[in-house]
């Protein structure tokens, strides 16, 4: 098991070194090819009178024309870092970002993303909202901590809840644990039991069964869970964190699991998800 395709998401504002950064050292870790992607567009400029629709389109035209130029300024920055040192290969798209993103996913074993804003979008016509892509996109998602330009693996944790999210992310998350130096399982609940203690037994017995030793910490708690669970992340310093992600669509909007909305907005980690 390992990741042979990575895809990583580009914002069209801002450094991309960083991240690039991150994504280099995954796929020469793993001898992948390394596609870097960008998409974005500009608004329709709104008119309420007939003679102003041609100079809207005019202007919005002006818009996509600019979108173009720092697009290839993102793809020739993409080529200067990667510098031959991976197989590599580009998608820009003139189109949301999300939806773009969403439909590039199947070229992936692994998506790597940032998210500098947390779970909130922020201008959804320039940034893919990460908790739509996370929810979406079929695969595991790497949201890398805002500003690392490093992915150490030597302390991952799995918050670990008994659901199919769970349970994808952790076969998702293999190839990255079988290089760690310490693996714990946490699961945290105001009432553990011993369904639960069962449950994260067999996650140690399944990621034995790929040579990695695990170990388990099962916290009762009366606060909140999530609150609870980054507390225990920052207390043993962990350098991963991998989750299943859990929400819906309402309204236009995804509404997120208190969990899943935590870990995103906790910028500070690197957090492998999938759904």
């Amino acid at each position: 098991m390992s990741y042979k395709t990575i895809l990583l998401n580009l914002c069209i504002d801002g450094s991309i070194d960083p991240l690039t950064r991150v994504a280099i050292d995954l796929a020469k870790r793993f001898d992948a090819r390394l596609i870097g992607f960008c998409a974005a567009d500009a608004p329709l400029p709104v008119t309420m009178a007939p003679e102003g629709a041609a100079v809207a389109a005019e202007l919005w035209e002006q818009s996509r024309d600019e979108i173009r130029r720092q697009m290839k300024e993102r793809r020739s920055e993409f080529d200067s870092l990667v510098a031959g040192a991976v197989k590599t290969d580009w998608r820009g798209s003139i189109e949301n970002p999300d939806h773009a993103l969403v439909r590039s996913s199947r070229l992936a074993d692994l998506i790597v993303t940032s998210a500098s804003q947390g779970a909130s979008t922020g201008d959804s016509y320039r940034t893919a909202d990460p908790g739509s892509l996370v929810l979406r996109a079929g695969r595991p998602v790497l949201v890398a901590a805002h500003g690392t330009a490093d992915l150490p693996t030597g302390k991952v944790v799995i918050a670990w809840k008994d659901t199919r999210e769970a349970r994808r992310a952790v076969a998702d998350a293999v190839p990255l644990m079988a290089t760690a130096n310490e693996v714990t399982i946490v699961a945290v609940d105001r009432r553990p039991d011993d369904w639960i203690k069962d449950g994260v037994k067999d996650v140690v017995s399944f990621l034995a069964g790929h040579g990695i030793k695990a170990r388990t910490e099962v916290i009762k708690t009366d606060d909140d869970e999530a609150n609870r669970l980054i507390d225990f992340l920052a207390s043993i310093n962990a350098e991963l964190i991998v989750s299943g992600a859990y929400g819906h669509s309402r309204l236009r909007e995804w509404v997120f699991g208190g969990v899943t909305r935590s870990l995103l907005n906790e910028v500070w980690l690197n957090r492998l998800m999938s759904s």
